[in-house]
């Protein structure tokens, strides 16, 4: 039996999570085991993502402090005790608070596979794992450095292999503004001036009939909003790839109508594409997971 436990307050992107799933079905197999921990907050935004992979969400307790690290050792402690036990355990998590978690399963002989987006993934944590597999864009470590975030680089751990070369990354010092003086402030006494409104006649307003042709617009809450226009144009310039013919991970498309602004949170990524039916193809049709777009001239 394999296993996959998501840190949702760690790995939290859809597009994140969708990579994951996918590399592990090519390389580990099937995860028959599939849960995710965190704040409701987080969870809802995974909402998509763990619907399409029938990933189980586990809220986290109310509490001042966060337990959602807790939560999920409990659970892996849980399955590591019973007959037959886990060969493979995955943490969808880069916090090296794992890391006695994950020496003590592998003590029992279950293997340990991390799962971390680029730029989270903590260096000190790197060897405890057989294996590291790092998503997301490749270049996000090095946008953060340019952008002064002081992270370490982090090596991928192949299969296997224990030791791995460490690097220390130089801590920034934040620079201290000294205070700004204080210029005192003369006030001034306003003169009160009375000025009359002219008069302005009311212009009759003439109510304009919606042309039933144009296109629909939708706003977060599923509303009618012009500023956002949902055609097949604004549909693949959210989501260029479609333009390849090839299937899209429903959840990656989702999430790109989200950010663009082409549908709300009530409004799910399906019944925007099932608009437009001769363009869009939704498959499987039961639990649709790929989205493959179809151009006009391919239209018979």
């Amino acid at each position: 039996m394999n296993v996959f436990l998501i840190d949702a307050d760690n790995l939290s992107a859809s597009a994140w999570v969708d990579e994951a799933f996918r590399v592990l079905e090519e390389s580990e197999g099937v995860m028959p085991v599939r849960r995710a921990y965190g704040s409701a907050e987080n969870l809802k935004g995974l909402a998509d993502v763990l619907r399409v992979w029938a990933v189980r969400p586990f809220v986290n307790l109310s509490l001042t402090k966060n337990t959602t690290d807790i939560a999920l050792a409990v659970d892996a402690m849980e399955f590591a005790c019973q007959t037959p036990a886990p060969k493979l355990v995955v943490i969808g998590s880069g916090d090296a608070d794992f890391v006695p978690l994950v020496v003590r399963l592998r003590e029992r002989g279950i293997r340990m596979v991390c799962v971390s987006e680029r730029g989270k993934m903590g260096r000190e944590a790197v060897s405890a794992y057989d294996r590291v597999i790092l998503v997301g864009p490749e270049q996000a470590l090095h946008e953060a450095q340019l952008a002064g975030t002081p992270l370490a680089p982090v090596l991928e751990a192949p299969v296997g292999r224990r030791g791995v070369a460490r690097k220390t990354a130089a801590k920034k010092v934040p620079a201290v503004k000294a205070p700004a003086a204080k210029t005192p402030v003369k006030k001034v006494v306003a003169k009160k001036v009375v000025t009359r409104t002219p008069t302005v006649k009311k212009t009759p307003v003439r109510k304009t009939v919606a042309n039933e042709n144009a296109p629909a617009t939708v706003t977060a809450d599923g509303a009618a909003n012009p500023s956002h226009t949902v055609d097949v144009a604004a549909i693949l310039q959210a989501v260029p790839a479609l333009q390849s013919g090839q299937p899209q991970p429903l959840a990656v498309v989702a999430k790109a109508l989200l950010d663009a602004k082409l549908r709300g949170k009530n409004l799910t990524s399906t019944k925007v594409l099932k608009k437009f039916p001769q363009h869009f193809a939704l498959l499987p049709p039961e639990k649709p997971r790929t989205v493959t777009y179809t151009p006009p001239q391919d239209l018979a």
